[in-house]
């Protein structure tokens, strides 16, 4: 299994970028996984930023993204997305895409219930 995130860049503040997951391998669809996106700034460690629960829509957001964020998922094209609107400069990190073959209650918050990662993309908010 291979996750390539990309769509990371250099932004202002207030700025939106649409963060990609292309996910690959044999039998692996992102509609059977949990999928979740985690973001980890330099000094700090990884954090959760979303997730959407497998074989449903349910989706999930960390508080300081929550009304700025939206995850998505193209089970056609084994694709998630993270689009990402009014970005501010603390939203500067390493962004990670994960998944998941089973995740109980709030279990996507946690990074290490996850299976696969891919590895990562930068995203730097600075005027």
């Amino acid at each position: 299994v291979q996750l390539v995130e990309s769509g990371g860049g250099l932004v202002q503040p207030g700025d939106s970028l649409r963060l990609s997951c292309a996910a690959s391998g044999r039998d692996f669809n992102v509609s059977e996984y949990t999928m979740g996106w985690f973001r980890q700034a330099p000094g700090k460690e990884r954090e959760f930023v979303s997730a959407i629960k497998r074989r449903a829509d349910n989706t999930y957001y960390e508080d300081s993204v929550k009304g700025r964020c939206t995850i998505s998922r193209d089970n056609a094209k084994n694709m998630v997305y993270l689009q990402m609107n009014s970005l501010k400069p603390e939203d500067t990190a390493v962004y990670y895409c994960g998944a998941a073959k089973i995740s109980y209650g709030s279990g996507y918050r946690y990074d290490n219930i996850y299976d696969y990662w891919g590895q990562g993309t930068q995203v730097t908010v600075s005027s």
